[in-house]
């Protein structure tokens, strides 16, 4: 009889400390999040499920391509990609992407470029011409653009992103699980 009064006490302190790690992990490593809209077409659909690293960006910056999830107002956050890293020029011309002058290729938006029938999927642009706009991405900030170019509320809208509103890096898109994938 003490034998079992003893086993359930173990089960129950395993399980408690199985949901304090979990806890812990979620709080503080890596979140989950659900794609609302359709600004990161193709390369996430509304109602993807996502795994958020939280920590990457207390140790490292920001990578140019990273796709971010960041406190957008104080009840949304949003899910967008990188492109322009403190310091940087940001430029679109004729549907190219520029960075200090230098030409990027951008395969992720191919899926949609091939679909155009007429005009461009990224419209001209410097980063003079967004909110707040100056010559080059301010210290502590990000510019940041959906895939979805022509139905995407993003740094062209909004302007920078502060460094301190980035959740974390997107690192796993796990449902639909016929397509996941780990996004690097």
């Amino acid at each position: 009889m003490k034998r079992g009064k003893s086993d359930l006490f173990e089960w129950i302190k395993a399980l408690a400390i199985a949901v304090i790690i979990a806890i812990v992990v979620r709080s503080f490593i890596f979140t989950n999040y659900i794609v609302d809209g359709s600004s990161m077409m193709p390369t996430l659909q509304d109602g993807n499920r996502l795994i958020v690293n939280k920590i990457d960006y207390d140790f490292t910056q920001p990578k140019r391509f990273d796709i971010i999830i960041f406190h957008a107002t104080p009840t949304d956050d949003y899910v967008k990609r990188v492109i322009g890293l403190p310091g940087d020029t940001v430029q679109y011309k004729n549907d190219t992407l520029y960075v200090n002058g230098k030409k990027y290729d951008e395969p992720y938006l191919k899926p949609y470029k091939e679909q155009i029938s007429q005009g461009n999927l990224t419209y001209d642009f410097t980063l003079k011409d967004i909110p707040n706009g100056q010559e080059r991405v301010p210290k502590g900030k990000v510019f940041v653009l959906g895939d979805n170019r022509r139905n995407s509320q993003d740094s062209r809208y909004f302007g920078f992103v502060d460094m301190d509103k980035i959740v974390g890096k997107v690192n796993v898109r796990y449902w639909p699980f016929d397509e996941f994938k780990y996004m690097h």
